[in-house]
Formats: C-alpha cells, sequence, structure tokens
C-alpha cells in the first residue's frame, strides 16, 4: 500500500507532498493516496484487523526481537500518520482510524486481563498502547 501511494503520488510529479496537499485535500486522488498510508500505517501499526502478527513476533524465543519489535518497528506506522496528519484530519479517513485504534485498544487490554504468559502480557500491552498512539 505504501509503495501504490509513492507511485501515485509521481502523478503530481514529486514526492513533496507538503506541496500540494493543501490545494488537493478534499479531491478523489489525495483520499485514494490517504487511505493507502493509513492502510499501511495501520499494517506497521498492528491496529485490528493486522493485529495477530505482534504478540506472535514479541513472543518469540529470543528477548532481542521483543525489544526491536516493541520499540522501533510499530511506531514507523505513527510516525507515517504524524506526517499525513493534515489528509486524515480533514476527511473521514481520521474517523475511520479512531474507530478501529479504540476496538484495538479494548481487544489488546481485554486479551491481556486473561494471558498468563508474561511475554505475551507485554506485547498486548504494547498494543494496547498503539492503539492509543494511534488514536491521538
Amino acid at each position: 500500500a505504501l509503495l501504490l501511494a509513492i507511485a501515485w503520488m509521481l502523478n503530481y510529479g514529486s514526492w513533496n507532498y507538503i506541496f500540494y496537499l493543501e490545494v488537493m485535500k478534499n479531491e478523489f486522488e489525495m483520499l485514494m493516496i490517504g487511505s493507502l498510508v493509513m492502510l499501511a500505517a495501520m499494517t506497521k501499526s498492528a491496529q485490528i484487523p493486522f493485529s495477530s502478527w505482534l504478540p506472535a513476533a514479541m513472543a518469540a524465543p529470543t528477548p532481542v526481537s521483543a525489544l526491536v519489535h516493541s520499540s522501533t518497528l510499530v511506531t514507523a506506522g505513527v510516525y507515517l500518520l504524524i506526517r499525513f496528519n493534515i489528509l486524515l484530519s480533514s476527511s473521514w479517513l481520521g474517523q475511520f482510524l479512531l474507530l478501529l485504534s479504540g476496538l484495538t485498544m479494548f481487544m489488546a487490554g481485554l486479551g491481556a486481563n486473561f494471558e498468563f504468559d508474561l511475554k505475551k502480557i507485554i506485547a498486548l500491552s504494547t498494543l494496547s498502547q498503539l492503539g492509543l498512539m494511534m488514536s491521538i
């Protein structure tokens, strides 16, 4: 989805979307670019319906993989949404992302209450905090 959004931005002649984002934020092309970027950020930050990979990756046998997934990899999607905040706040994409991130927070918090493995509890806590960051 991210590669498709980058290729679609080439139609405007530049990857620097800041220059034309304010002028064209209500057009269909920008809505499609915003939805592709939001889809890429949701998969990277493990939001519902893509939330099953993060607890499985963090419960891996090596503690280094848990640290890498919790601290660096999943926050790239949040940074991507910070860069595209103008596009998301001016359309219905922001409300849709708020709904899905709220569901992710609820699902991860509820799942962590019934888990016994400490690694899974930490993974679900990380997932809940990612839902909070995506909703903000």
